[in-house]
């Protein structure tokens, strides 16, 4: 299950529906994706992050830094 994309989409109060159109797929396959039933395909997971503003790693819960940028020195 990806928690993250479900946690992003409720915090910006969108619908699957308009996540999905957003990344072009349909809403039920972007529910799939948010259940875990089907893996993200990374041009999918690069079009959520991008959408988003944050990070893929952050989106695969491999870190809880949001930004897709390194921190400027």
């Amino acid at each position: 299950m990806y928690h993250r994309i479900r946690d992003l989409r409720e915090d910006a109060d969108l619908t699957q529906a308009q996540v999905g159109a957003a990344v072009g797929v349909s809403q039920r396959t972007y529910a799939y994706y948010e259940s875990g039933q089907r893996m993200l395909p990374p041009q999918i997971l690069c079009a959520l992050a991008d959408f988003y503003h944050v990070s893929v790693d952050y989106l695969l819960e491999r870190t809880d830094i949001k930004s897709p940028y390194p921190p400027k020195k």
